[in-house]
């Protein structure tokens, strides 16, 4: 496998070599349908690689997967572990964002790809609604086993020297060729349709027909050139509503029969009845004296156009509104709507703006025409520019081509930006926040309900915006307060080298309780702090700031006597949250470090030779709740060259993994840095922990290397 894995990346033929591997796992499991993503060079966002079983346009929404999302494929990667949902009830019950817009019957595994301690993706499979809720060993065992072959083939090609990169879109493999029958089966099949009643079609997996028999034609209305290689509600107007399209995704995604009556304007009805299967989906269609259960209304519509179908749309609508719920602040907004808007209609470039001190201000965009920036990006409100207006008066602008678009405003100088565009207002509760700019690169009609449709997204982004806003506003005042409550830098101390982080959790006000502080005693002496204060909110920020000050105020005494000291002052405030601290008093001049904890995760030590383990420290209660606690101290030799690692337990905790376990990983990244100096260290962990925990809980952390004499 790995020569092959060579043989082919020296090619460059990237995603390519993962095809067989996919379907291997595929067929391996019995799964239906495969999704391979692959983490990013920043290892904050996960791309669709490889797609089996579906089309692509049904996994659209999920070709970009943040790895702090809440999508099981996320939760594998960043947990490393297998994820199983064996029912719609599961998948609704824990991530109900995906269950929202795949309402259908399949069960769902996701499990990581990596090798060693790097991530490198993760895989999801369906396996249809028939499944048993759980996951059989052997099932399991081939998913573990492909997951582990796909890994050793992106090392093995990472090693070669052409790592495999996920394309823009995802490669969509092909589905199974059906068995081709001999001549006398093929006239036997032929007559078998024949004496069928009714009619009868075969529509591919991305929902097009490949074949149509006369009976099914003529109950259609139509003739059959006309509706083979297109799809039904594309090509057939009364069958273009939502339930009908999503009947369909029902069929190819959870692989099980499903039916429905249509009406036929303007009075016949007929009865749907579908068969999927790996290769595509077998139609019945018979006229039925009345509606069956699940009736379709379905008046006339519009022949076909660019706009996408109604159950399309609402597909794309329904998982912006879902997705938009979980966004926090401007950028996650943005870049959000883009990946669910952009390919969904089509759209060459996306440009979000608002309004500050009287001229438009570009928030974010995306595409390939940043000229657009460059016209509006701090354009006065009172400016000719479709943008302003469009903001100033609330009424949405649609130019079909750029022509209509210059006769409208003949100094907007973008020729070569834009073949058409669409200029929508964002208002929130009556009143025009900004507006959002969709270019295309090919001129494009902007029919009614594709207007009507744009306008109803621009609502949803308005809403969102402005939440998101507020947000900003709070959270660059909460990092402000933090920033100030932190130290400023920290000393330079002779024989040492040092670096701290703090980062504040993905979810909340962005402030928290946990600090970290270096403290020079004399010349051979130093002292390091780290601890976490109960909670996430400004009452935790200001009993950091008393607690840092009590530690600091204290240094130089013995560890025990600095804690006992700051824990008597807690319980004299009673301030109702309880406090971890870890403090260390290091001897350079003996290369030793004495420490006492109250509570506090055990930081790791590294000796000279790269050897780390995590200290076992003898236990002291949290400060705050016992004003006659003891804190213990233990000794512990910290020669040249070795380093102590300080942190809270943001930087280990995670769902389903045991703080032991995720604290030995830590040891072992800690382990494998020994040649860098401790900036470089620092980003290391801060990497892993960004991958490996949910970021649910600040983070700090302290590295302090003892430097040896010819450093």
């Amino acid at each position: 496998m790995q020569d092959h894995a060579a043989a082919v990346s020296a090619t460059g033929s990237g995603t390519e070599l993962l095809d067989s591997a996919v379907a291997h796992v595929v067929h391996e499991t019995g799964a239906s349908v495969a999704m391979l993503y692959l983490l990013s060079p920043d290892d904050a966002t996960l791309h669709l690689a490889v797609l089996a079983g579906v089309p692509g346009q049904l996994a659209t929404p999920w070709t970009r997967v943040p790895l702090s999302a809440p999508i099981p494929v996320a939760d594998a990667v960043r947990l490393r572990c297998l994820i199983w949902l064996g029912s719609q009830e599961e998948l609704a019950r824990r991530y109900p964002r995906p269950a929202l817009v795949l309402p259908y019957q399949f069960a769902l595994g996701a499990a990581p790809v990596h090798t060693g301690s790097t991530a490198r993706g993760g895989l999801t499979l369906l396996w249809p609604g028939s499944h048993s809720p759980h996951l059989a060993p052997r099932e399991r065992e081939a998913v573990v086993r492909g997951c582990h072959g796909i890994g050793m083939l992106l090392e093995q090609a990472e090693s070669s020297g052409y790592p495999v990169l996920p394309g823009t879109q995802p490669r969509v493999l092909s589905p199974p060729e059906p068995d081709l029958p001999d001549p006398a089966e093929a006239r036997a099949a032929a007559e078998f349709i024949r004496r069928l009643p009714g009619g009868s079609c075969s529509l591919a997996i991305d929902g097009t027909v490949v074949f149509i028999n006369d009976a099914a034609a003529r109950l259609l209305g139509a003739h059959a050139e006309d509706v083979l290689g297109t799809l039904p509600w594309a090509s057939l107007p009364w069958l273009d509503n939502p339930a009908v399209e999503d009947h369909y995704r029902a069929a190819v995604i959870g692989r099980q029969q499903t039916s429905f009556t249509v009406l036929r304007p303007p009075d016949r009805w007929l009865a749907f009845h579908l068969f999927p299967n790996d290769t595509g989906i077998s139609v019945r269609i018979v006229p039925t004296s009345r509606p069956g259960p699940q009736n379709v209304p379905a008046p006339a519509l519009p022949t076909s156009s660019s706009v996408p179908s109604r159950a399309t749309a609402l597909y794309h609508l329904m998982h912006l509104a879902a997705t938009l719920t979980e966004a926090v602040g401007t950028r996650d907004v943005i870049e959000l709507t883009a990946d669910q808007l952009m390919p969904a209609f089509r759209v060459q470039t996306l440009v979000v703006m608002t309004s500050a001190e009287g001229r438009l201000r570009v928030e974010g965009a995306r595409g390939s025409r940043p000229a657009l920036m460059e016209q509006f990006d701090g354009a006065p409100l009172t400016s000719a520019t479709p943008a302003a207006q469009v903001l100033m008066t609330g009424i949405p602008d649609f130019y079909p081509t750029f022509a209509d678009l210059e006769r409208a405003y003949p100094s907007a100088d973008l020729r070569d930006a834009v073949a058409a565009c669409a200029f929508l207002p964002l208002i929130v509760s009556g009143h025009p926040v900004g507006s959002l700019v969709l270019a295309y690169d090919r001129p494009r009609s902007f029919e009614p309900e594709e207007r009507a449709l744009l306008t109803s997204i621009a609502g949803l982004l308005a809403q969102a915006l402005d939440r998101a806003r507020l947000y900003d506003t709070k959270d660059r005042l909460a990092h402000s307060l933090q920033a100030h409550l932190l130290p400023q830098m920290l000393p330079a101390i002779t024989g040492l080298d040092v670096a701290a982080r703090y980062l504040p959790s993905t979810r909340g006000m962005g402030i928290g309780g946990d600090f970290y502080d270096l403290i020079r005693l004399d010349g051979t002496a130093a002292a390091a702090a780290i601890g976490d204060v109960q909670g996430h909110n400004e009452n935790a920020a200001a009993l950091m700031g008393q607690v840092r000050t009590a530690v600091h105020a204290s240094a130089g005494a013995p560890p025990d006597e600095v804690l006992a000291r700051t824990n008597r002052l807690l319980t004299d405030l009673d301030p109702g949250l309880f406090t971890s601290c870890l403090y260390v008093h290091l001897d350079l001049a003996g290369h030793t470090a004495r420490m006492a904890t109250a509570g506090h995760p055990p930081p790791l030590l590294r000796q000279p030779d790269g050897q780390t383990e995590v200290l076992d420290l003898p236990p002291g209660l949290l400060l705050g709740i016992d004003p006659a606690s003891r804190y213990p101290t233990a000794e512990f030799p910290l020669p040249p060259g070795g380093a102590l690692a300080l942190y809270t337990d943001g930087l280990v905790e995670a769902p389903g993994v045991a703080f032991d376990d995720a604290a030995a990983d830590l040891a072992a990244h800690f382990a494998l840095a020994l040649d860098q100096d401790m900036e470089s260290v620092a980003d290391t962990l801060v990497r892993y922990a960004k991958r490996a925990t949910p970021g649910t809980d600040d983070i700090a952390l302290l590295l302090i290397n003892a430097l040896r004499e010819e450093d």
